[in-house]
């Protein structure tokens, strides 16, 4: 077995671990599993020479995200963003440690971490399909069953601030999915914002 597909099943293991169930076409799954699963996926058809350092980021951009809930932080938006920079630190030394066990060397680990902390987004190529690949996920796996939950100008908003994190190419992407008339409208909403704004 090479060091890729050890690393993949140390993840993958790891992921399956996680007590919440995410359904899909009549299949329950570990949610971070069945996530970690389609950013691969996402990657390898935003880029298909994606090298394996990407691959590897790609796998476990959030392995173990359910050990760090966000209810064990308090309300509020800097609390928040205190919750997000700790969990991306407890991804990269998870995926580091793991990579560390089967055989990496510190060269590619470090890479490995850089992609995962998303360092140098819109400069980092790698940086930027894995946040093109996470927008992508959520938009096809999630955001039809997120709308609905909250008000729309809450929504519109969260969708303008992850089209403006993504670039060209995976706004390409994005816009070829299939989304109910209403999901579509608040995404037509968050692009026009976008373009009144440049």
């Amino acid at each position: 077995m090479t060091k890729l597909a050890q690393a993949f099943q140390a993840f993958d293991d790891y992921n399956k671990q996680d007590p919440h169930a995410f359904t899909w076409d009549g299949l329950t799954y570990p949610q971070e599993y069945f996530l970690a699963l389609k950013l691969y996926e996402w990657v390898l058809k935003l880029n298909p020479d994606a090298d394996e350092e990407l691959l590897l980021a790609s796998r476990s951009q959030h392995i173990g995200r359910w050990e760090i809930p966000r209810e064990s932080y308090p309300d509020g938006r800097e609390a928040y963003l205190k919750w997000r920079k700790d969990l991306a630190l407890f991804h990269a030394e998870k995926a580091s440690s793991i990579m560390q066990a089967v055989g990496y060397n510190e060269e590619q680990i470090a890479r490995v971490r850089q992609i995962i902390l998303k360092q140098k987004l819109k400069v980092d190529a790698d940086v930027q399909t894995i946040e093109n690949a996470l927008c992508l996920v959520f938009l096809e796996f999630q955001y039809e069953d997120f709308y609905p939950k909250h008000p729309p100008e809450k929504v519109v908003n969260i969708l303008r601030k992850s089209l403006l994190k993504m670039d060209s190419h995976g706004h390409q992407f994005a816009l070829n999915l299939k989304f109910s008339d209403q999901g579509l409208h608040y995404i037509n909403e968050a692009l026009n914002s976008i373009k009144q704004n440049q």
